[in-house]
């Protein structure tokens, strides 16, 4: 059994829909309780949420149907996981696989080209079961870098390597193509991975820095010209794409990946690949009452330096999840003091947080999940979608922000309610928290 609710529309303003909002209601939280238990009880059915992204940047009202159907496609790929009652972190590896095949998204197949006219990934997925992480940074001929930074997670968990080495849970270049060719996963050439439409902006991009060498370097010119490089690298090309997921059994898991910013320098690293900025994923436990799922996109020199992805994870064990990650977006990024020589702050984050809960039947109890989720961005627009193990089809967006804001100075914050339930039978009788 499965509702839906409170969605919200559109924000006039940040301030002034985060001040009209009414806060989540409270939740008695019964997780710890919830364990105990579990021994005795199998849930009679199985489910989840999935909650993607396509990227924070510009997404053209031409090209809005494909964006959609690609998150729509993303959220399908992770359901049909978690309904053959994969965990979480096998459901958010399935959704990225999706994004990643898509020749619109910036990650996998269609990235962006480097300097050098080569394609060089960034990815990352983090369990918060295990709390154990994996990504690859500026690797080139892996169709799916996701995959890898998977194995890498999942190979870490088999603990120690022969003579005691700590197994990698981070590589880059070319070590991490070797590696994952070791592990079984097939190379793909990179003229395959690059699409008509990478390819012609490459070139366009490259036409454009060339005449721009060709001006003189006086001041007003430098200006002009860094200008320039702004706009090229602005909110029109931060499209990293992302997934957060929540199990039956309460696991969160989320992972990012991005073929980072065109035109960069060959080997940069952007923040999908760093630990904490691109993706975090927390368990509920004593000292945190809630379940935490963050997955970013953006300028990844801002996400790096502000470590917004576990900012915002921390931010969300407060009351009020949608006042959390207002003050969380503006205290924590915009206005952050890493950040007070930038003039745009560029990024974008979906986020969702969960806890348990049962409701005592005469016989039975109905345990549930309370999923709140949630997407805010301080670019010109963000596309997600969401979908539970119980919904026909899954729900996309394109976030806007309001007419007449600054894009990297304002904030757009929108989310919605989702309720996870499903009978439980017990051979014991355990302590029960209203829901």
């Amino acid at each position: 059994m499965i509702g839906l609710s409170s969605y919200a529309g559109v924000m006039e303003s940040p301030m002034n829909s985060a001040q009209e909002q009414q806060p989540f209601s409270p939740l008695t939280n019964s997780w710890s309780t919830q364990q105990e238990s579990n021994e005795n009880q199998k849930p009679t059915s199985v489910g989840g949420f999935v909650l993607v992204h396509a990227g924070a940047g510009y997404h053209s009202e031409s090209k809005a149907k494909e964006y959609k159907h690609v998150c729509k496609r993303a959220c399908q790929r992770a359901v049909d996981r978690l309904k053959a009652g994969a965990l979480a972190v096998e459901a958010v590896a399935a959704a990225l696989i999706e994004l990643e095949d898509s020749p619109f998204t910036n990650a996998g197949m269609g990235s962006n080209l480097n300097l050098s006219g080569e394609i060089e990934c960034d990815a990352s997925i983090m369990d918060g079961k295990s709390l154990h992480y994996g990504a690859v940074g500026s690797i080139s001929g892996i169709k799916n870098p996701v995959v890898v930074a998977n194995r890498l997670l999942s190979e870490a968990q088999k603990g120690k390597l022969s003579a005691g080495r700590i197994p990698p849970c981070f590589l880059v270049g070319r070590g991490a193509h070797d590696w994952a060719v070791s592990q079984g996963i097939p190379p793909c050439p990179s003229e395959k991975m690059a699409t008509k439409f990478s390819l012609s902006a490459y070139k366009r991009n490259k036409r454009k820095m060339e005449l721009a060498e060709k001006i003189d370097t006086g001041h007003k010119q430098t200006k002009k010209r860094r200008q320039s490089s702004e706009n090229e690298n602005g909110s029109g090309c931060l499209d990293t794409v992302g997934a957060v997921v929540v199990d039956l059994e309460g696991n969160v898991a989320a992972a990012v990946s991005s073929g980072g910013l065109a035109m960069k320098h060959p080997g940069r690293v952007g923040q999908a690949a760093h630990y904490g900025c691109g993706c975090w994923a927390e368990n509920a436990c004593n000292m945190n009452p809630y379940s935490t799922a963050v997955s970013t996109s953006g300028c990844g020199e801002h996400l790096i330096r502000t470590m917004l992805a576990r900012e915002c994870s921390a931010a969300m064990q407060s009351e009020d999840a949608h006042q959390a990650l207002l003050e969380a977006m503006q205290n924590k990024f915009i206005s952050s003091p890493f950040l007070a020589s930038e003039d745009r702050v560029l990024g974008g984050v979906i986020v969702l947080r969960c806890c348990r809960c049962v409701e005592a039947q005469p016989s039975q109890n109905i345990q549930g999940i309370l999923v709140e989720f949630l997407w805010s961005h301080t670019t010109e627009s963000m596309c997600v979608g969401y979908m539970s193990a119980q919904d026909s089809k899954a729900k996309t967006h394109i976030s806007r922000l309001p007419p007449g804001t600054i894009p990297g100075q304002s904030l757009a914050i929108e989310g919605g309610v989702c309720r996870l339930m499903s009978v439980v039978e017990s051979t014991e009788k355990s302590q029960s928290h209203p829901c």
